[in-house]
């Protein structure tokens, strides 16, 4: 027995469309033979009639009606599936971006972003504590989006530096800390605690960090090592502390609070402007800039904190100029 083929469905459909041989033959660019012999075949297919042939036509029988239904669905399923694979193929010829950025708490939403408005074969990301090492990441071409702190930067030729955001620094307290229901913590107050860093301390304690510790006359007690947010909130709630990035949650056990200062990691975003995003700088740095706003809200003292510091976020457009408390 033949085999069925999306050929028979196109043939049964347009009969069906213009409701005649004659006339669904011209539509396909077959002569009225061939097309008759089409339909035959599909006819010894399905096991039954599908049309019934008059002076003035062919029309649908109850079985006909049955077979062009379906068989639109099927064809615009195939349709569609092309459609897919097509733009798939065509993505994958296209060169990927890599975004490197150090750790903030917007990479992945910026990452989401790119994907969306950017004609690129897919956006991949890479955390690289150190700024400097990143730097020549993207000078090298290995990455051409970086979220950096702003100081490590020199001149290259092929990438353009927006200033992005000053981010504030928190610290994680026990929600019965004596220092809990202060707006804001001086670190010298958090001398004689005991800290919990990352295992690797330049992830959670990077030298900037290690620097105004000791401006404010303390080196810090690194008691615990640890990798795990829950652990680390655990230890938090039995009082040591850590720093937290100002979108990490609060629960009724743990408190954030910004400190005083105000302490901030100044970050810029550095695009190359060669290669895949050539003249579409702008629309990364836009990017960037409504990934930054989207995160703001997660924490409500960090949506507090960008509304009594009006300054910190003049550098970005509109979409950080009001953050929704």
């Amino acid at each position: 027995m033949a085999e069925l083929e999306l050929r028979h469905l196109r043939t049964v459909c347009a009969i069906a469309e213009t409701g005649s041989l004659t006339r669904a033959a011209a539509r396909l660019g077959l002569t009225q033979p061939a097309l008759s012999a089409q339909l035959r075949c599909l006819e010894t297919i399905m096991g039954g009639t599908l049309f019934e042939r008059s002076s003035t036509g062919s029309t649908l029988t109850a079985l006909g009606r049955h077979v062009v239904g379906t068989a639109r669905t099927v064809l615009d399923d195939v349709e569609q599936l092309v459609d897919l694979a097509r733009d798939q193929a065509r993505a994958e010829e296209r060169e990927p971006v890599v975004v490197g950025a150090v750790p903030a708490s917007f990479v992945g939403r910026l990452a989401a972003r790119l994907r969306g408005c950017l004609p690129v074969g897919g956006v991949r990301t890479r955390t690289v504590v150190s700024s400097a090492r990143l730097w020549d990441e993207l000078a090298a071409g290995r990455v051409q989006v970086a979220v950096l702190e702003r100081g490590t930067e020199t001149s290259l030729p092929d990438v353009e530096v927006f200033p992005l955001v000053d981010e504030p620094q928190f610290v994680a307290l026990a929600a019965h800390d004596p220092l809990a229901r202060r707006a804001e913590v001086e670190l010298r107050e958090l001398a004689d605690r005991d800290w919990v860093v990352p295992l690797d301390e330049r992830n959670g304690l990077r030298p900037p960090r290690r620097a105004v510790c000791a401006a404010a006359g303390f080196v810090p007690r690194r008691t615990h090592r640890v990798d795990d947010g829950a652990a680390a909130w655990s230890l938090v709630e039995r009082g040591a502390v850590c720093f937290a990035a100002p979108t990490a949650p609060a629960t009724a056990d743990v408190v954030l609070r910004p400190l005083a200062g105000p302490l901030v990691a100044p970050l810029v975003l550095a695009v190359r402007v060669d290669g895949v995003l050539a003249g579409r700088a702008g629309e990364v740095y836009r990017c960037a800039a409504a990934a930054c706003a989207s995160v703001i809200g997660r924490n409500p003292d960090h949506a507090g904190w960008w509304a009594d510091h009006p300054e910190a976020p003049a550098d970005l457009d509109g979409a950080l100029r009001a953050p929704t408390r």
